[in-house]
């Protein structure tokens, strides 16, 4: 009898055990009874929310799945605009699961796989919009509304896995590698002569100054000499002047004075040598000096 309450005790503690769950915060469950979903009195798949929860023992598995918003970030892809030319677009969509029955039997409830049918949605409507537009459109402002587009036409196609998106990013834009270096070559070419046109013209106006300026120096350097010269003859004019009334006023001691500066500058230095004649006018001053 002993033995026999035990096996009911140990048989209700396990009954007890496997007819409860935890769903963790961030996630909810649903529960499969049979390989399907239990649903309820509307046909709608019971969700169960965080928290301790109870199922039917042994014959009931719980799935959990992540109730969170997921941020779907992967590579970017290539698009074609509707002048042809390839366009390297990186996106992000944001989404998280709002049927969870849906998702389950559409998406294995699997994340990876549902960010894969998602990508593929997403890109569809993407491509779809770019393939209307050139990429002056997608560029100088059409970028929001091709966004709102896309947000419609994913949220539509996603539906049937069980997936509410919230929102389509485009993030950034690019042409293709080979595309844009071809584009920079090209560009860079433009501006190389751009600015040999610009030095050309500026060694042409550089040119152009400087002989102006070498122009007005000669013109100022001319008047120069020519002023210097006049003044320089006005003042021999002056002094020869001045010289002829002084003489005229005492010949004699002008030749005196004449004289003894001629004497000055001949016997300035010591090593200077002069062979003359003792008779010679140039000593007349220093025979009367001797004579006196």
């Amino acid at each position: 009898m002993k033995n026999f309450s035990l096996v009911i005790l140990l048989a209700a503690i396990v009954m007890s055990f496997s007819s409860v769950f935890v769903v963790p915060e961030g996630q909810k469950a649903i529960v499969m009874l049979f390989s399907k979903v239990q649903k309820d009195s509307d046909d709608k798949a019971i969700v169960y929310g965080p928290g301790l929860q109870f199922k039917v023992p042994f014959f009931s598995q719980v799935r959990r799945i992540d109730a969170r918003i997921q941020t779907l970030d992967g590579a970017p892809d290539r698009f074609v605009t509707s002048e042809k030319k390839d366009l390297i677009v990186d996106s992000f969509v944001k989404w998280r699961v709002n049927d969870f029955s849906a998702f389950y039997l559409r998406a294995r409830g699997d994340k990876q796989y549902a960010e894969t049918l998602l990508k593929q949605k997403v890109n569809n409507g993407l491509r779809t919009n770019f393939g209307t537009r050139t990429i002056r459109e997608i560029v100088s402002g059409e970028r929001s509304e091709l966004m709102e587009e896309a947000l419609v036409q994913a949220s539509e196609s996603a539906r049937e896995l069980g997936i509410e998106v919230l929102d389509v990013r485009v993030k950034q834009i690019n042409l293709p590698q080979e595309v844009s270096s071809s584009i920079y070559q090209r560009m860079r070419a433009e501006r190389t002569a751009v600015a040999k046109e610009h030095r050309s013209e500026g060694q042409e106006k550089a040119e152009t100054i400087r002989a102006g300026v070498d122009r007005r120096v000669t013109v100022m350097l001319a008047d120069a000499e020519r002023n210097a010269r006049s003044v320089r003859g006005q003042g021999d004019a002056d002094a020869a002047g001045i010289y002829a009334n002084a003489y005229n006023k005492d010949p004699e001691f002008f030749s005196f004075v004449r004289s003894l500066e001629a004497y000055k500058k001949t016997f300035k230095d010591k090593q200077d040598i002069m062979v003359l004649s003792p008779d010679s006018d140039f000593f007349q001053y220093m025979k009367g000096a001797k004579a006196q």
